[in-house]
């Protein structure tokens, strides 16, 4: 969720990108359905009130920069569903749930940016839909490290199972 080139532009660390490309490799050779989650809004940013601070800089990007646009290294394929979010969850202002109801999906496997944004909010909403929850903690990234950690040490546990990429990846059946 969220790996765009202007949030991971903000949460610089050169091995984040290649330990999220293993878990969608993973994904994709268990056919574990993969949907990338991306916030993105109207041409003229109509969804931006003056007072939302955090989207306020996405809304300055210029348009046509691609700062909304995923990441290239963890891109989704043609077949994989794309949901377009509008706040920090990836169910506000989306279709997620809809989609998610359709293909009968009830257990999630969250990775993104931030740890404390989107995996948080995301986590939150999805448990008090009745979904049945996994992170990737080192799927996820967060500016402040002792954050990160109490998320997923102490906070996630409670609602979600709690699991390295690796340890993920070799419990699929390939």
């Amino acid at each position: 969720m969220d790996v765009q080139p202007a949030v991971v532009a903000r949460y610089p660390d050169p091995a984040y990108l290649p330990r999220l490309a293993t878990a969608l490799e993973a994904a994709r050779a268990a056919s574990v359905p993969v949907i990338h989650v991306g916030v993105g809004f109207r041409p003229d940013y109509a969804e931006i009130h003056p007072r939302n601070k955090m989207f306020g800089r996405l809304a300055a990007a210029p348009r046509g920069s691609g700062a909304t646009d995923f990441h290239p290294e963890t891109a989704p394929l043609d077949d994989e569903v794309v949901v377009t979010k509008r706040r920090v969850s990836a169910f506000a202002g989306s279709d997620l749930d809809l989609v998610l109801r359709a293909q009968g999906v009830d257990h999630l496997v969250l990775t993104g940016i931030a740890t404390s944004g989107v995996v948080l909010s995301t986590l939150r909403q999805a448990a008090d839909l009745d979904f049945q929850l996994t992170v990737l903690a080192d799927g996820c990234l967060d500016g402040d490290p002792e954050v990160h950690r109490v998320l997923t040490e102490k906070v996630f546990p409670t609602q979600a199972e709690v699991r390295t990429i690796a340890d993920w990846a070799g419990s699929l059946d390939v």
